[in-house]
């Protein structure tokens, strides 16, 4: 198993700290969970209905005629080698470390590239995997770029790959408006965006055809019937998706200045984390954990992923933190 942010119960038990009395940053999610709707019943009690309105809401919200709901975005991740034959994938990275490993796990040959050298690679590649607003980095490509590159692919059959796990809040950047194209797939997270992440729920945009050969990987039933109705709920609650855009770019740009006002300028982010690159990212992750704040480490690239943080207080917190580093290690 790969590492990710979200070890709260095991950052507890190293530094000593309890569950409760941490501010856990390492997430990325929106630190705003949505209103959780009434679920009937029925939901717990049958099996779910795959015409219950969940895939109709889906569909207005991204955009497109058809969508394929998965256990979580992740599901799709591991699933999507299995509709190709062995060959050569690429993957731009640094980006979420699971694109890669469940290719190779797949038996397919993998490189991972940097944005340079994309143009150089891709005329031998079979497939292009790329995370768009990149994580950890916040990268965002132009959809032109993107798409001059799913051209160039699929005239040989290939696919791009888009994961657009953290798009929610700049919509605009999306390709979900274009799935129609041969080897074009576009992931959607469901719980970032929402800060529901629990519920495990994502979803696969793409041409019916294409749909139809991953859900039959994916299986039947495999979106419980209470996360169908609350993802429909949120899904469709259109005067709230505005508010958390709102909410979430404002947040954004405060922990940037947050940061540069301590001297650990980002270097890349979106509206939902920021990433910063250090030569102590190990020692900056380390003091924050040991006064109860947990941010994301990337040991690779030496760089820490910070999220949201959700109330006043804790922004309180976090700034002591910053404070009290930079007075150390200055």
């Amino acid at each position: 198993m790969l590492e990710h942010g979200g070890g709260l119960r095991k950052a507890a038990l190293h530094y000593g700290i309890p569950e409760p009395q941490w501010l856990d940053l390492s997430t990325g999610l929106a630190p705003w969970p949505w209103a959780i709707p009434v679920i009937p019943e029925r939901a717990w009690a049958r099996l779910p209905e795959t015409d219950d309105g969940l895939e109709a809401a889906a569909c207005a919200y991204y955009g497109v005629n058809q969508v394929l709901p998965v256990p979580g975005s992740q599901c799709a991740i591991q699933l999507l080698p299995r509709l190709r034959r062995g060959g050569k994938i690429g993957v731009l990275s640094p980006c979420y470390a699971e694109h890669a490993e469940a290719w190779r796990r797949a038996g397919h040959l993998v490189r991972e590239v940097s944005e340079s050298e994309v143009d150089f690679f891709l005329d031998s590649l079979d497939v292009l995997v790329v995370v768009n607003p990149n994580n950890p980095t916040g990268r965002l490509l132009p959809a032109e770029r993107l798409l001059d590159w799913h051209a160039r692919l699929a005239q040989r059959g290939g696919w791009l790959v888009v994961d657009e796990a953290f798009v929610d809040v700049t919509p605009e950047a999306s390709l979900a408006a274009h799935v129609e194209r041969p080897g074009l797939i576009v992931l959607r997270s469901f719980g970032k965006f929402f800060g529901l992440a629990g519920v495990r729920l994502g979803f696969v945009l793409a041409q019916a055809r294409f749909l139809q050969l991953l859900g039959e990987q994916v299986g039947p039933w495999a979106v419980s019937g209470p996360t169908r109705i609350l993802g429909q709920a949120c899904l469709s609650d259109t005067a709230g998706h505005q508010q958390r855009i709102e909410r979430s770019r404002l947040a954004g740009v405060r922990l940037a200045n947050l940061l540069g006002r301590h001297d650990l300028a980002p270097h890349g982010g979106c509206a939902l984390f920021q990433w910063l690159v250090t030569d102590k990212a190990e020692i900056l992750k380390d003091f924050l954990a040991l006064r109860g704040i947990l941010v994301r480490l990337f040991v690779a690239t030496s760089s820490v992923r910070l999220g949201l943080p959700a109330e006043e207080a804790d922004w309180v917190r976090l700034e002591q933190g910053l404070r009290a580093f930079n007075e150390a290690y200055s």
